[in-house]
């Protein structure tokens, strides 16, 4: 019975997605994509990332990859890949793009390289800074820092190579079953304290919204088979925990779209801004498992691909732009008070967490401020190690990048953890049927990116942020910039 529920799904949604190509194919068919995944997978003992002491993996929950997905027209060509790991180093970012490029023609400049923010994902910052400066190291953690550069340049080459005709369909679906929760809550003496529950006296309110859209990009082949679906919703992957390594809950969505829409889909979590937003309900004790809030999402994009309105045939749009975020100021005392913190904590020295949260910023900042540090900054950091960024000065270069398709599609990538008002505010203003704003792209080391009042307000991701107030801003005003500009640019390029 479930195998016949599951092939009359199949049916009905497929016949609801492929209707705009029967009605058109010539004109269905005017976009150019290609798809691919390769494996990162890391060893059984490499680190893993997401908290602040060391845990080597054990074992595998379901294997860790790299997707990319590359757009291109006659004059353009862009690609995104999106990879199962907590977050992407600038280091990390520019030798995949620098090598993509190589390898594709592609503008280093109009590539993509975005994480998923997988808490059982490597911790591998230390091991690439070690790779990058040719410095001694195990030989096995080596091997695996080449596999994770190069891994990402072949699911981009591999996908620049199946590049063919294909119909797009854009816009969301709605999540209305719980599962994303504002995590920062506004206490009755005026402060705001992250991780709190109803169950507080002491708490007034969810200090911020959730942001309950899936946007939604699906790509249809030739044969009117659905090939890909790209997704983007804003909540934290931090649902697995453990020892083993797992892609955290993208991979029940994409069980759940293979059994409505055929096993060689291909499916791309894109995480939108959700430095704010996690699974924890603060009204019940228990926390939503893995497996529900994976199948609940792939339910509701499922529901969701009727409604998907074609991409018109337009012209490709990709523009980056360089911004200059101000770093906090750390000085020599607070640097060496922070080192020491640190050092107690590696003995396993029970010390404060918010304490050891700014410890560790702190040493961060240190390396990015001063190209000779206070402190010997690879002692301290495993995450957060940087060959491009040591040195940097007062402020950390980051890129803002959007990509438009015609009229319908807008896609817009931001550095660091993003709170989702900010998120919200960019897809509220942009002049795009249907925006995506995706997260974790192409540099983590900003941390948290808050806004303002959240910046007043404090607390854990105000704390684990290296910039000084108004940089959440910064990003809206830019990305907003270069939406402006990508919508001057395709009334201006109609087909």
């Amino acid at each position: 019975m479930q195998s016949l529920m599951l092939r009359v799904s199949f049916v009905m949604v497929l016949m609801a997605i492929t209707a705009p190509v029967a009605d058109a194919d010539e004109q269905a068919m005017a976009w150019r994509v290609g798809v691919a995944e390769i494996d990162i997978t890391p060893p059984v003992g490499f680190p893993m990332a997401g908290y602040y002491h060391e845990r080597l993996a054990d074992g595998m929950l379901d294997p860790l990859q790299a997707r990319a997905i590359v757009f291109r027209d006659r004059a353009t060509a862009a690609a995104l890949v999106v990879c199962d790991l907590v977050g992407i180093a600038t280091d990390l970012s520019h030798a995949i793009r620098r090598r993509a490029s190589e390898k594709t023609g592609i503008p280093a400049s109009n590539i993509v390289i975005s994480a998923t923010h997988s808490h059982t994902a490597p911790d591998y910052m230390r091991e690439l800074f070690l790779y990058l400066g040719q410095e001694p190291q195990d030989r096995g953690r080596a091997e695996y820092i080449e596999k994770l550069i190069q891994g990402p340049v072949d699911a981009i080459a591999s996908a620049d190579a199946r590049v063919m005709p294909v119909a797009l369909s854009a816009g969301a679906a709605t999540q209305r079953t719980s599962v994303s929760f504002n995590r920062r809550f506004v206490m009755r003496d005026g402060s705001v304290r992250t991780w709190m529950t109803y169950a507080n006296p002491e708490v007034v309110r969810a200090a911020g919204p959730i942001d309950p859209e899936i946007g939604l990009l699906l790509i249809t082949g030739v044969d009117r088979q659905p090939r890909a679906i790209l997704s983007n919703f804003a909540l934290h992957l931090d649902t697995v925990g453990g020892t083993k390594w797992s892609a955290d809950y993208p991979v029940f969505i994409e069980r759940t779209l293979r059994q409505s829409l055929g096993a060689e889909l291909t499916s791309i979590f894109a995480i939108g801004c959700c430095g704010d937003i996690n699974h924890s309900d603060p009204s019940r004790r228990d926390r939503n498992k893995t497996d529900f809030i994976g199948n609940s999402i792939g339910e509701s994009i499922i529901g969701g691909l009727s409604q998907l309105k074609p991409i018109h045939p337009g012209s490709l749009f990709v523009k980056s732009e360089k911004v200059q975020l101000p770093l906090q100021e750390v000085s020599r005392p607070e640097v060496e008070r922070s080192a020491e913190i640190l050092k107690l904590a590696k003995q396993q020295t029970k010390v404060d967490f918010f304490d050891q949260v700014t410890a560790y910023k702190t040493i961060m900042l240190d390396q990015f401020l001063r190209s000779e540090p206070y402190a010997k900054t690879s002692e301290y950091l495993t995450w957060g190690l940087s060959r491009s960024l040591t040195g940097v000065g007062k402020s950390l270069p980051v890129e803002v990048t959007v990509m438009t398709m015609g009229q319908d599609l807008a896609m817009v990538y931001l550095p660091g953890e993003v709170f989702v008002e900010l998120g919200l505010a960019i897809k509220q203003a942009s002049p795009f049927r249907t925006t995506l704003v995706v997260e974790l792209a192409n540099c983590v080391e900003t941390c948290y990116i808050p806004h303002r009042a959240a910046s007043v307000g404090g607390s854990y991701e105000v704390l684990n942020s290296t910039l000084q107030p108004g940089a959440g801003e910064v990003l809206v005003e830019t990305a907003l910039r270069l939406l402006r500009d990508a919508a001057v640019y395709s009334q201006g390029n109609r087909k």
